[in-house]
């Protein structure tokens, strides 16, 4: 085997010419070693999401100033719309008890439907919301810091609403089609969620250790 060197662009390069610093059984040379892969961290990984109660401390620390905000932010944690598509809506937008989201106005260039709660209903009666993105970062932010959680952003309230659903045994592909997502591989995040879903793979396994023993 040729003998190695050190090279001054940090790797460990033979007689031959070639550098190889990952090759298996390569020499280390001084007491520099290639430094480990990492790999790249996947989009959208950070992830928050906060109880029924929290969400509900969140919009009492809406500033009473607030009023319209407090109705954007109350229709985010009901419907995990994107700010930019709340401060979008129109009345025609709501119909039968449901938003309706033309693909002009989502994300992914698609229609998107969002049923309505009876607590939500109310809060699209009065559409456009007349406030601006704004102002509702602004009593997002105020609130956040009066229940002290200054890492939530307004996104994370799509997070929750997910999680939400998913907690309560909603389907995957339920979720994937109310958030706009692209493929369930996006979705498959709040997976962990729904407990009642890992309930059901284990009642599926079988019994091992009270097998009649097998003797020799």
């Amino acid at each position: 085997m040729p003998s190695a060197r050190v090279d001054p662009a940090g790797g460990c390069r033979y007689r031959s010419g070639h550098t190889s610093p990952w090759r298996v059984g390569a020499p280390r040379c001084g007491s520099d070693w290639p430094a480990k892969l990492r790999k790249p961290s996947p989009k959208n990984e950070r992830h928050v999401y906060l109880t029924e109660s929290k969400l509900a401390e969140l919009l009492e620390a809406v500033p009473e100033r607030y009023k319209v905000e407090r109705q954007v932010i109350l229709l985010a944690m009901l419907t995990g719309m994107r700010r930019g598509e709340l401060m979008g809506l129109e009345p025609a937008n709501v119909y039968n008890g449901r938003i309706v989201l033309r693909p002009n106005q989502t994300k992914s260039g698609k229609q998107r439907v969002i049923p309505l709660t009876e607590e939500a209903l109310p809060l699209v009666e009065g559409l456009p919301f007349d406030t601006t993105g704004d102002r509702v970062r602004g009593a997002f932010e105020k609130a956040r810091e009066k229940i002290g959680r200054p890492d939530i952003r307004f996104h994370d309230l799509r997070h929750c609403y997910a999680s939400l659903l998913a907690s309560k045994g909603e389907a995957l592909t339920s979720i994937r089609d109310l958030l706009g997502h692209s493929s369930l591989t996006v979705t498959s995040r709040y997976a962990h969620a729904d407990p009642a879903r890992w309930e059901s793979v284990v009642a599926k396994l079988p019994r091992i250790s009270n097998q009649t023993a097998t003797t020799h």
